[in-house]
Formats: structure tokens, sequence, C-alpha cells
């Protein structure tokens, strides 16, 4: 009864991605953190000439000061206890914000490996369909529950942007990879369930790169994405002013900023508050 009305909404979110791919050389920016939960600070951004936003939940358990959290780390722990229904009430507004040309996925509690199991129904799925996003940001840790959560975002019309991580990482963040052959099978088999934009957790040391460099390990693995697979690439963790323009000469597609993006903003304010008190 609505296969085609999704289906058409799918190519219009991917078309969204592609386009803004186009129109900034090869690589464009994914807002996240403030920018993606803030309709204000989300607006900025899009003034400024991003194409992508993305609200997830524990970015918003951070801005709401959810049992005390003050940085990500810690909103790691508590982002499943976020209600489905203050997420879409984000995204919702964000979305009255910025219009309907901007592409926005979401970071949903059941969308990721939680802490404590969430599981979604399909009125879920369809009221995450109508609060006006694209597509889901998921950090499943299985090719096989990847499926099946593709399948099921497919068919409600939500493209679904899904990653590799590390097998060391402090949070599970994806599909575990460590060696640059196990990323380009991994990636190659997120593509073969439907999988329509794979990125990678990037956020590991940098001590001892050179400023503006990207550690050699990363480096090879980020290329084995690239070379791996056709749909669009995402790189997140990490990326700041100092080092995004190595990424962009990987060929990474998309750059997830945040972080680096709530640091500034919470510089600027610091200053001008003291300004103020003089």
């Amino acid at each position: 009864m609505i296969k085609n009305d999704m289906k058409l909404k799918l190519e219009k979110g991917r078309k969204k991605v592609l386009d803004a791919i186009k129109e900034h050389n090869g690589t464009t920016l994914l807002s996240t953190g403030i920018t993606g939960d803030d309709a204000r600070m989300a607006k900025a951004a899009v003034d400024a000439g991003a194409k992508l936003l993305e609200p997830n939940h524990p970015a918003l358990a951070l801005a709401r000061g959810y049992k005390g959290v003050n940085n990500m780390d810690d909103a790691e722990q508590v982002r499943h206890e976020i209600k489905l229904e203050q997420m879409l009430e984000a995204a919702h507004g964000v979305r009255q914000v910025v219009g309907e040309d901007i592409f926005i996925t979401i970071g949903v509690p059941g969308g990721f490996t939680e802490v404590m199991p969430v599981v979604l129904s399909d009125e879920d799925f369809m009221n995450i369909a109508k609060s006006g996003v694209d597509a889901l940001h998921t950090h499943k840790s299985s090719v096989e529950d990847l499926k099946e959560w593709v399948e099921k975002a497919h068919s409600f019309g939500l493209l679904v942007d899904a990653y590799i991580g590390m097998p060391t990482d402090k949070h599970i963040f994806g599909v575990p990879a460590e060696t640059p052959e196990e990323v380009a099978r991994v990636a190659k088999e997120m593509e073969a369930v439907g999988v329509d934009f794979i990125g990678m957790m990037t956020g590991m040391s940098y001590e001892g790169v050179k400023g503006g460099e990207i550690h050699p390990f990363m480096k090879a693995r980020l290329e084995a994405l690239v070379g791996a697979v056709s749909v669009p690439t995402i790189a997140e963790g990490g990326i700041n002013k100092g080092n995004f323009k190595a990424f962009k000469e990987v060929g990474i597609n998309i750059l997830v900023i945040g972080t680096a993006l709530d640091n500034i903003a919470a510089k600027a304010i610091q200053l001008e508050v003291k300004e103020f008190l003089k």
C-alpha cells in the first residue's frame, strides 16, 4: 500500500546526500552535537552551508544534562534512557527550522548497540519517518543485526548510515574490524545487506602524529573503506579544523563534526560572558 511512497522517500533522501557531496567537491560536512539537537544552532550551521545534520540520543542526553552528565563519554552510558519521543521532538523541531532540503539522520535508542537493549516496533519506525527525518544513524555491532535493521528502516522510507569500529573501542560503535583487510571485508558485507552510507569511527589517539595528519594506522583503514565500496563513506571522531583536509585527501565523502563545533561554541560563550562581566 505504501511501498512506492517509501521508495520515493528513500530516493529523495539519497539525492540530498549525493547533491551535497557533489556541491562540496567530493567531501561534505555532517554537523552534529549542539548543531544537530538545538534548532537555533542547526539553523546557524545550515545558514553557513551545511546540508547534513544529525540529532542523536547521546548528544541530547548531554544537552539536557540528563543524570548530571557533562561529557560525551558519560552520556554514552545513559543514552538508552533517552526516550524515543524526546528524540523525535528534537528532530521535528530542527526540521521545521531548516526546511525540507536539508538531510537529517537521527540516532535513536535501539539504533546503537545499547548498554541496555531497546526494541523498536513498527509504530516506532513509522513515527520516526513521520518526524521528518531521512535516515537512521546506526551503530549495530553485527552484520546480522544490521541486515534486520536496514530491512525494517527501508520499509518505512528511512535510509541507514552504519559504522565500522575497532574491537578495542571503549564503546561499541559499529561492526568490529581491525586490519585494513577486515575493514574492506566488513564494508562489502554491509553494502551487500543494503547499508546506504558506511562510516568509520576515527576518534583514536593522535599522539605522535604531526599536526594536520592522520595516524598511519587509521589512514590505512580509511583507504580500505573507500576502496571497498561504492556507497558514500563517512568518518567520525577526532576531526577538527587542523586535520579535516587530510581526511578529504583520503577520499572520505562525509566528515562528521560535533565535538569540535561544541568546543568552539563553548569557548566563544566563555569569552563573551567574561567581557560582559568586566
